[in-house]
């Protein structure tokens, strides 16, 4: 599309984006923009959380947050990553032993929901092995987030809807259900917390639950706080299907390109055998490092991001007047044969392994200061 049309396309009520001025609207002009329409669907669900959240807000919270994410902490969470992906595997296994067909999406749906749960509350939704109510509250609130992203009118927005539709009353008993539930997860967190005689400091973690919840209060976070919520609810909702995603892309291109799949399986069983992976044999997975990186180019998590324009501004010769949404096309950037050669081609090896991480290449692109 890009290629056919340039970098800026024009609809009756979206300007769409390409790469030609990403760089000015999310770094160089960020502050005459806006979450807009985004931060509008998901309020429901993640209020002013890190993802729909704006300016100042964001920043002080990414700087309350990041240093949870400390080497410890990391540390703890590739145990945890390798112990709920062995669980997996054996509900593989015996798909395969039974020939069952097994549908990925939805068990990397899973596997995510119980990392994420494990990882931001301590909590154990233990998604692969049982259906429970919360775990369908939270897939709930998601496809009502999803649905709410493509409706053109916003009919939840009126206080009568919320009463007559079934399906409304259904979400707002799903949100109920997940709230509480994490209201109680934040009350058993604060009372270990006031409990241990541990010292907060830099790399703080509790053994026994090295949570992100735990970290943010140990460090002094408002129990009480309505951001506190937003923030692991983001983290809950966001983080496990954007990771699901991901993961569910990188198999299918690698069902598709079964060279590139023996070289993965080469190097990790090189590195790992049959243990699980620990922190120190992340910078030795350098192949699978750049297969994970070249399926988040095919295919970003997320594939769009959104703006709203907040004063008035210029892109080159196209003027955009306070108030207009803007998408902005990750897919198309990624695919951009002006960026990138054989820019469809599932590719590992446009990065050398000998050269730096691709996180760290293409610096020009280095300037999303907040999704």
């Amino acid at each position: 599309m890009a290629m056919e049309w340039g970098e800026t396309i024009l609809t009756l009520n979206f300007t769409i984006i390409g790469s030609g001025y990403c760089k000015h609207i999310l770094k160089d002009n960020s502050k005459a923009y806006s979450k807009g329409i985004l931060a509008e669907i998901l309020d429901f669900v993640m209020g002013k959380g890190l993802i729909p959240a704006d300016g100042e807000i964001w920043r002080v919270r990414r700087r309350t947050i990041v240093p949870a994410l400390h080497l410890k902490f990391v540390a703890a969470m590739i145990g945890l990553f390798g112990q709920a992906t062995d669980r997996l595997c054996q509900k593989l296994d015996t798909a395969a032993s039974d020939g069952e067909d097994v549908e990925m999406e939805s068990l990397f749906s899973r596997l995510t929901l119980d990392v994420i749960g494990k990882a931001v509350f301590n909590y154990d939704f233990d998604s692969l092995s049982n259906d429970t109510g919360i775990i369908e509250a939270v897939y709930t609130v998601l496809r009502e987030a999803e649905d709410r992203s493509i409706s053109p009118i916003p009919v939840w927005d009126l206080p009568i809807w919320k009463d007559i539709s079934p399906r409304q009353r259904k979400v707002t008993a799903a949100l109920k259900l997940v709230n509480d539930t994490l209201n109680n997860l934040i009350a058993i967190c604060k009372r270990m917390v006031d409990e241990e005689e541990l010292q907060f400091h830099e790399e703080y973690m509790n053994e026994q639950d090295p949570s992100i919840l735990h970290f943010l209060l140990a460090s002094g976070d408002d129990v009480t706080s309505k951001q506190l919520r937003d923030d692991l609810m983001t983290m809950l909702i966001a983080g496990h299907e954007t990771s699901a995603a991901v993961l569910t892309w990188t198999f299918y291109l690698l069902s598709k390109e079964p060279s590139v799949m023996s070289k993965l399986q080469e190097e990790v069983d090189s590195v790992l055998g049959d243990r699980f992976p620990t922190i120190e044999d992340m910078k030795k997975l350098k192949y699978t490092t750049r297969v994970i990186n070249e399926s988040l180019r095919l295919y970003p998590q997320p594939p769009v991001l959104i703006r709203r324009s907040i004063e008035d501004d210029v892109l080159g010769e196209y003027p955009i007047k306070r108030g207009e949404d803007i998408f902005i096309s990750v897919w198309n950037l990624h695919r951009s044969p002006t960026l990138w050669n054989d820019a469809d081609k599932f590719e590992p090896e446009r990065w050398p392994l000998d050269g730096p991480n691709p996180n760290e290449t293409n610096q020009g692109f280095k300037y999303n200061t907040s999704i």
